[in-house]
């Protein structure tokens, strides 16, 4: 049977992995987040509507009283330019009474739709002129792309929806209209405002439904656009960490720097006390300077070679305690002073340099 090699690294491209932070936080920079303009619309739908129906009583009573304002003005108004100008800005005002509780509550729903969905978002990138956006071949790759379709779809289908609720929600008002004329003001009005507050609702619910979907297609079609290869997540992982050839390599450098100065270290040692072939750690002890004898280099293999070398060079002494060394060496990090259970051992080291020393001279 004839037997295949699957080579794996023709998959390593694929854009199978989830975003991480770090690329979702890029993407956000960028404007790129999921979000849904049906949301705003169909939030704005409602609440425009909802305000007009709570504050209906009141913004009738402010509408009559501009018109009767304007006509009365103008009724007495003698032709000069001054007067008209005071009546368009008596008018303007109570105008700006009447509509500003619209706007205000309009503009707050806009600003939360969009809130909820992305948070405060800025991102100045979005503001940039990039060439691609005038580029004829990316239009038309935008304009026939499968988002484009699903946008054209959704249009068609919410025009449809929505015209059909508008017909049939004033067929069944047709006979109610005709009565309008044999009313007044009031009666009519109110019928008016019955008939536009139960169709706004139900078309601003149908949207919200629509909204809904409509967020959920979008986020998962983000979530899509963000994904990662196994290969993307490894190179971000590097960027993040560190390449690990680099991190060894600085390792390395601090290894070597620790180790020369240590071997600076050593002409300042009382004594280096050895295993004698594995250990070597040198004590310095400056009692106007130091609380207890300190270790100021120590090594094994190699570098304890070095640290006797070095020690021989200055002719520092060097005393065999193997238990001493290795004591030390596990227990004791360079720059440390020794721990307490083991004063003795080294104030016994210690003397008999001392008294090597002075024999010497």
């Amino acid at each position: 049977m004839a037997q295949f090699k699957l080579d794996l690294q023709l998959f390593a491209g694929e854009k199978t992995e989830p975003a991480t932070p770090r690329r979702r936080e890029e993407a956000r920079k960028k404007g790129q987040v999921a979000k849904s303009g049906e949301v705003g619309t169909a939030f704005l739908i409602l609440v425009g509507f909802l305000t007009l129906s709570l504050l209906g009583s009141f913004l009738a009573a402010n509408l009559q009283d501009l018109v009767r304002h304007f006509l009365q003005s103008l009724h007495h108004w003698n032709g000069d330019q001054k007067g008209l100008q005071a009546i368009f800005l008596v008018a303007f005002l109570k105008w700006a009474v009447i509509v500003g509780p619209i706007l205000l509550s309009l503009l707050l729903t806009a600003f939360l739709a969009q809130a909820v969905q992305v948070g405060f978002l800025s991102s100045p990138e979005v503001l940039q002129p990039k060439l691609s956006r005038i580029n004829p071949i990316e239009g038309f790759k935008r304009i026939f792309s499968k988002r484009a379709l699903m946008e054209f779809f959704k249009s068609i289908s919410k025009v449809s929806l929505v015209g059909y609720l508008v017909f049939s929600h004033i067929r069944n008002n047709l006979q109610r209209f005709p009565n309008l004329c044999l009313s007044d003001l009031n009666q009519s009005a109110a019928l008016i405002n019955s008939v536009i507050y139960k169709l706004s609702l139900q078309v601003g619910l149908f949207l919200l439904v629509v909204a809904a979907l409509d967020y959920w297609y979008q986020r998962r079609e983000f979530e899509d656009s963000i994904r990662m290869s196994k290969q993307e997540i490894k190179e971000e992982f590097k960027e993040m960490e560190g390449d690990p050839l680099v991190r060894s390599k600085i390792r390395q450098r601090q290894r070597q720097i620790a180790s020369k100065r240590m071997i600076q270290a050593i002409p300042s040692a009382d004594v280096v006390i050895t295993n004698p072939t594995h250990y070597a750690v040198a004590i310095s002890y400056k009692p106007e300077k130091m609380g207890a004898p300190q270790v100021v280099a120590k090594g094994m293999g190699f570098i304890a070679q070095r640290i006797k070398e070095e020690a021989e060079k200055h002719d520092v002494d060097r005393v065999q305690n193997p238990e001493l060394a290795r004591a030390l060496y596990q227990t004791t990090a360079v720059g440390e002073e020794i721990p307490a259970e083991l004063y003795p051992a080294v104030a016994e080291v210690l003397a008999f340099v001392y008294r090597l020393k002075k024999k010497s001279i």
